[in-house]
């Protein structure tokens, strides 16, 4: 008879893309996994995982019986939540991106603590390898990244398409605060940006070389508050996405102007275990955050709309 142990073990053999992995994922040793899953198939007399040296990968049996087996994970997690205690309670690990912990982050956690008194909270702050990392191993109950090609093991669903604007230290008071900007008309730019692994900085730089935005000096620095303090003190700017700047449209420190023909957008997922279901405190948190997002949206949105009929007068 198939156990849950097997199930789990396959699953986690797939998701890491090692025995190795999925060993110290499941608390368990490699040859126990390795054993787990033989017996796994041997019961079900077809061969899930085909290895290659230190490759491996599924069959098309292996293929249909994961997308099968990471749902029946799903549902005895469901199940065990049915049964527990119906008030939202408990312990909650979440992932943010600096876009999200810096403006949308402050009014979620008030409504959230609001209605979700006593709840152990605890909020990663990384960008989006290490998160995503977090999230298929179970130490995160969800993340929020760019939305990228998808990995086993992972569900996604859209959190935000976000307008991305630049952003520079005020110099010239309101004259230009909050105007539209087309880049290509720009002298040339003197740019602090992420890094170049970073799924932003490939954005970006298409978007430039695309539009024939000219750049003068390149700055790689992959830490936002400092990336922010620097371009507040200099001639220096960046392009950010606007939800993480939404709390500043009235500060005297930035200049803050969305990108426009063409406009650029970037888009933000929720990521979560395949294998898991969100508990109702969790649940609560993830939609509270996406309203607060959506209330950002909604800011440029007004923001928007003004702006556009005095600059086509």
């Amino acid at each position: 008879m198939v156990s849950i142990r097997q199930i789990k073990s396959f699953v986690a053999v797939h998701e890491e893309g090692s025995f190795t992995a999925a060993a110290a994922r499941e608390g368990a040793t490699q040859s126990g996994i390795s054993q787990h899953v033989k017996q796994l198939e041997d019961e079900l007399g077809v061969e899930l995982i085909r290895r290659s040296g230190r490759d491996i990968a599924l069959t098309r049996a292996g293929t249909l019986y994961y997308a099968q087996s990471a749902d029946v994970l799903k549902k005895l997690e469901l199940a065990r939540q049915s049964v527990g205690a119906s008030q939202i309670g408990g312990a909650i690990r979440i992932g943010l991106m600096p876009t999200f912990t810096r403006s949308i982050l402050p009014p979620t956690l008030e409504r959230f603590l609001d209605v979700a008194k006593g709840v152990d909270i605890s909020i990663i702050e990384a960008y989006s390898g290490v998160l995503t990392d977090m999230t298929l191993k179970g130490d995160l109950d969800f993340a929020v990244v760019p939305a990228f090609e998808g990995r086993a093991g992972i569900s996604h669903r859209l959190m935000a398409r976000d307008r991305e604007v630049l952003v520079r230290g005020r110099r010239d008071g309101k004259r230009n605060h909050l105007k539209p900007l087309r880049l290509s008309d720009c002298d040339p730019l003197k740019i602090v940006l992420p890094a170049g692994q970073n799924t932003r900085r490939r954005n970006i730089e298409t978007y430039f070389s695309t539009n024939g935005v000219r750049v003068a000096e390149r700055l790689e620095l992959d830490a936002m508050m400092g990336t922010l303090q620097f371009v507040a003190a200099s001639d220096w700017v960046a392009i950010l996405p606007f939800v993480m700047m939404v709390a500043d449209l009235d500060d005297h420190r930035f200049e803050i102007r969305a990108l426009d023909d063409p406009p650029f957008y970037s888009e933000f997922v929720l990521i979560e275990p395949s294998r898991k279901v969100m508990s109702p405190a969790v649940a609560l948190f993830a939609e509270i955050l996406k309203e607060q997002t959506g209330r950002a949206r909604s800011a440029f949105a007004r923001m928007d709309k003004p702006l556009r009929r005095r600059t086509s007068r």
